[in-house]
């Protein structure tokens, strides 16, 4: 039986080379002699993950909470270790600590009174009950819900509701004659990052915050709540962390150096990126009678939920008691490294990482992803024993602590931030996965690379490709409103919000973030349901997408690895732009319309050198396996330090920390990403001269850009 099915493994790799051949499919980097050997072993990896295996990796790791900082955290980084050299693999633990919270103490209440008596009293449960289908909702090991990085604090005062607390809703209330300093402030998820929400309540005076999730966003407004369907129960409750990381991620009491045992630390004090006010998520069952008790205004329609009342912006005739002790210790975080040292550029690195932290089970968030990723890990191996070498080396990072605040791969970059510099190529990042289309985002430098690897791998709902699947046009918008394709695959630019930032947006190396998007909602995020129950009912059921998203990693780790020449387009970086200035241009400030004719200048420079490097690389194309080892040492080494060009020191104002020009999370939007970030924002908040700066800045790396890529096309040329 074993010989059977390996003639009938090779004979659909036969099949499938002789299709690449009969239709001259390019792969971009390769000629097509170092081609035929890439294929060959890509469709051997590809036929490697397996259904049975992400089921059982995900049923394993999520059967207890592993919160990182906690033994359980520990167990699940010395069983992936133990996996990968089961496998065959190189690997190793690294060992970091940092401050990660956990509450010590969680009071929420509130009183009404009338003429001097109390006539209402509602203490609020903050509990997560379980749920008698979902065995892991009883476990005793969980920690309580809480926001990481929050403030002490024991505070009364009346409630206002700041909708989703973004800069804006407090420009309404102004509006409408209502401030909030010292107040208590309710806001709903969504609209920017949690962090983002108690930030702006502080800025604006007040002395608590308190975020839930409002049904109309996350619960029955959107279908049936768990455990009859996927959206959020009324008890369910989203954790995450506060830490305010647009100034940077991390420990915060490390600012730009690993945290090691023994090594300097902040005090609480000294660190800026921690809350100074208390916060607390709650659950909407828990956030409906505060909210039913508001007076004032009725609030805008767009500021209205699904509850069953009628909102006002408050505040009303109750006070609300919140008080919140939290315990701010150090504690050990793990992240787990295997290797694949390569061939020939041993001292050029890939690396592939996702992390293995959760807040509870995390059978969605990550596991999902980690379960994925050691199939890749699991196809690259088996590769290695039947004579695979990669002529690059590959590194697998299970990272520790992505969830208070991007720790463990913060942690790690500090640490071998030279190195990283000088030697990785491309960062692959994935994180949660589910069913439904691909999705990606990263630099666009490798937007045409992405594109051929979603080509050569098969979409498991259709008989299509992944490409083609992503791409073709949907019958009706996704239930976030998302408007249909374009036919287009186009790359997502990446803000933050995982663990490709402190690649991308610090030391500035191409990175790209991939993952099944999930068609079904996903209404148990960072709560007490993310576990193996929920995700084997509602999201990717049959277990198939994680061996898909396996098969599209280890491509792309494989492509990458063994070029002879690193597959870098910047047609695509340079259309971009053009489309991110257009947007800056139509930004409604009037105030500060800043002149962009520099920038466009450049950039059309920018757009002449990459063009010419393309022409270059297609007059070279053929003659790769026979060019001189050294000319093509020397090439690659321009392409892969194309995306630090596009660094900067000092970094973004206000926030050094993000060097990137390009791209950035946003001040006020936390993940999500502004592009061309100094000048949006300067234009944005009505900052003419940085607006200015800004551009120059801009105008600055565009030029050394398109210098190096003019020098590039040149080498090219001597091939």
């Amino acid at each position: 039986m074993r010989k059977r099915r390996h003639f009938a493994v090779f004979a659909a790799l036969a099949a499938t080379a002789a299709l690449y051949s009969a239709t001259n499919i390019p792969i971009r980097g390769f000629d097509a002699a170092s081609a035929a050997a890439e294929i060959k072993w890509e469709e051997a990896a590809r036929a490697v993950p397996e259904s049975a295996r992400v089921r059982r990796v995900m049923e394993r790791l999520s059967n207890q909470a592993h919160l990182a900082g906690t033994p359980q955290s520990k167990e699940t980084a010395e069983y992936l270790l133990a996996q990968l050299r089961e496998f065959g693999l190189e690997a190793h633990i690294e060992q970091y600590e940092a401050m990660l919270p956990q509450p010590k103490s969680r009071l929420l209440e509130m009183t009404i009174t009338a003429n001097g008596s109390v006539t209402k009293r509602f203490t609020a449960k903050l509990a997560e009950p379980a749920i008698a289908a979902d065995k892991n909702s009883s476990d005793p090991g969980m920690v309580p819900s809480f926001n990481a990085y929050s403030g002490d604090g024991d505070v009364s005062a009346p409630l206002v509701y700041v909708n989703y607390g973004v800069p804006a809703d407090y420009e309404t209330l102004a509006a409408k004659g209502i401030g909030v300093k010292g107040k208590i402030v309710i806001a709903r998820y969504g609209g920017s990052w949690r962090g983002i929400k108690p930030k702006v309540a502080a800025e604006h005076g007040a002395i608590g915050c308190l975020i839930y999730s409002d049904p109309r966003d996350d619960g029955y407004f959107q279908g049936d709540v768990f455990p009859k369907g996927a959206y959020r129960p009324p008890d369910g409750v989203q954790r995450g962390s506060v830490m305010d990381m647009v100034l940077y991620p991390g420990d915060p009491l490390s600012p730009g150096w690993a945290s090691e045992a023994g090594s300097k630390r902040l005090t609480i004090p000294e660190a800026s990126t921690l809350m100074k006010i208390p916060v607390m998520p709650i659950s909407y069952a828990d956030a409906q009678p505060l909210l039913e008790n508001l007076e004032g205004p009725v609030v805008p329609e767009a500021w209205r939920g699904a509850l069953p009342f009628t909102y006002h912006m408050g505040p009303g005739t109750g006070t609300v008691h919140l008080k919140l002790e939290m315990d701010n210790s150090t504690r050990p975080l793990y992240d787990v490294i295997a290797t694949i040292k390569g061939s020939e550029f041993p001292d050029q690195w890939i690396l592939f990482g996702n992390h293995h932290d959760a807040w509870v089970h995390g059978a969605d968030d990550p596991l999902s992803g980690v379960s994925a990723q050691l199939e890749t890990a699991r196809s690259l191996a088996q590769l290695t024993r039947q004579g695979w070498k990669p002529k690059r080396t590959i590194m697998l990072a299970f990272w520790d602590g992505e969830e208070y605040g991007l720790i463990g791969s913060t942690e790690y970059m500090e640490k071998h931030a030279e190195e990283l510099n000088q030697k990785l190529i491309t960062y692959i990042n994935s994180d949660s996965t589910g069913d439904g289309r691909i999705g990606a985002g990263g630099s666009h430098t490798l937007e045409t690379f992405v594109r051929e690897v979603l080509r050569d791998v098969k979409d498991v709902d259709s008989d299509k490709s992944l490409l083609d699947a992503a791409t073709a046009p949907r019958a009706t918008p996704r239930r976030n409103g998302a408007a249909a394709t374009d036919g287009e695959f186009h790359l997502s630019p990446l803000g933050s919000g995982s663990d490709y930032t402190p690649f991308l947006q610090h030391l500035g190396i191409a990175s790209l973030n991939m993952g099944f998007q999930g068609e079904g909602g996903n209404g148990i995020y960072h709560s007490n349901y993310d576990d193996f129950y929920w995700y084997s009912h509602f999201s990717d059921k049959n277990f198939t997408h994680g061996p898909a998203l396996a098969r599209v990693t280890a491509t792309a780790v494989m492509r990458l690895a063994n070029a002879p020449l690193l597959p870098f387009e910047f047609g695509r970086l340079t259309a971009s732009i053009t489309t991110y200035l257009d947007e800056i241009e139509k930004l409604p400030n009037q105030k500060t319309k800043v002149d962009l004719i520099a920038v466009r200048a450049e950039l059309k420079k920018l757009q002449k050198s990459s063009a010419d490097l393309e022409k270059a690389w297609s007059a070279a194309n053929a003659k790769l396996s026979t060019a001189a080892p050294q000319k093509l040492a020397a090439i690659n080494q321009i392409l892969f330090r194309s995306e630090r060009n596009l660094t900067l020191d000092p970094g973004l104002p206000g926030r050094p920390w993000f060097r990137h020009r390009i791209y950035a999370p946003g001040k006020y939007t936390g993940y999500a990403v502004k592009t061309l970030p100094g000048i949006r924002e300067a234009v944005e908040l009505n900052k003419p001269q940085e607006a200015i700066e800004q551009s120059k800045q801009v105008v600055q790396v565009l030029a050394t850009l398109s210098g190096q890529l003019e020098q590039a096309a040149k080498l090219l040329g001597g091939l």
